[in-house]
């Protein structure tokens, strides 16, 4: 029979296979890469850090987030409180612990929203052209016109203060950010050969969009998503500061450190710590990103 002979395999049977080894061994390269960089590996070390500590948070901390106690207000950093306490005697070290659960759930869900978003608007647009494509990105200049927080901050005057709709706003003000970069991947993806041919037999859009483009734009999507968690743990912190992200009490860093900054002459303990853990986790991410970008850039594969 035809179907048992070698001549009977179609070119196309033979390339799926061939382009699915040759993407993972990419992936393969890219993490060897990426775990050469001794900065990559510390921010993936603080990462999974942060990550433990918010999953363990009730078996971590030594007291309750919102465990009162009006007598021991504003004590030093001791042996029963690491941390000291706030200024109503509630236990810093117990509040920062739990604290990292609000700011990596605000980083990632708001950075997976707007990452979800930004790239069906940016590959839809750079792939269909036209009139779609100046609609869509002449909202994406008018949104990027406008500093994040100040957007962050009219979204969620409109709406209310809280957690989810903090969640909302840095998602909502991030979009462009990636509907830009998802664009401009499409743009020169779609004018590569596999991506013509593919076209030219007649694919349909969608499989073109799911099959070709989707897959190699990937990469810069990753990477503008792992810096970007550690934007939108900002963005949510400096909501927290000024009263409009997750209400007491809610232990959240950027409301502690609002609670707290009254204090730092005679209590700078109970900033101290809220503010260390934004600094680290923003810097976690951003070492991450940063060697993320490094390992998955074309012209370092020649160094692997």
């Amino acid at each position: 029979m035809l179907s048992s002979t070698p001549e009977s395999v179609t070119p196309s049977a033979v390339a799926r296979p061939r382009a699915r080894a040759a993407g993972r061994s990419t992936w393969r390269l890219a993490a060897r890469r990426f775990w050469r960089n001794a900065n990559a590996r510390v921010g993936f070390a603080l990462i999974v850090f942060f990550a433990l500590v918010a999953v363990a948070a009730p078996r971590i901390a030594p007291e309750g987030y919102d465990q009162e106690n009006l007598l021991g207000r504003l004590k030093p950093p001791s042996a029963a409180h690491w941390f000291g306490t706030d200024e109503l005697g509630r236990d810093v070290f117990s509040r920062v612990i739990y604290g990292a659960r609000i700011s990596m759930t605000v980083g990632l869900v708001a950075v997976a929203g707007a990452l979800g978003s930004g790239a069906v608007l940016g590959i839809a647009a750079g792939y269909t052209g036209g009139r779609l494509d100046g609609f869509v990105m002449r909202i994406m200049d008018v949104m990027l016109a406008f500093p994040s927080v100040i957007l962050a901050i009219g979204i969620v005057a409109l709406r209310g203060p809280g957690l989810n709709n903090t969640i909302l706003a840095v998602s909502i003000v991030n979009i462009p950010v990636y509907a830009r970069v998802a664009r401009a991947s499409t743009l020169a993806i779609k004018e590569h050969e596999y991506v013509v041919a593919a076209r030219a037999v007649g694919a349909r859009p969608w499989r073109v969009l799911l099959r070709a483009i989707l897959p190699n734009a990937a990469s810069p999507l990753v990477v503008q998503a792992t810096l970007g968690v550690a934007g939108a743990i900002l963005d949510a912190a400096a909501l927290g500061f000024l009263g409009l992200g997750a209400q007491p009490p809610t232990p959240e860093w950027g409301a502690m450190l609002s609670d707290s900054y009254k204090y730092l002459l005679t209590a700078f303990w109970a900033a101290l710590a809220p503010g260390a853990a934004i600094a680290l986790m923003v810097l976690s991410f951003n070492l991450a990103g940063d060697g993320l970008h490094d390992a998955l850039d074309p012209r370092l594969s020649s160094r692997a």
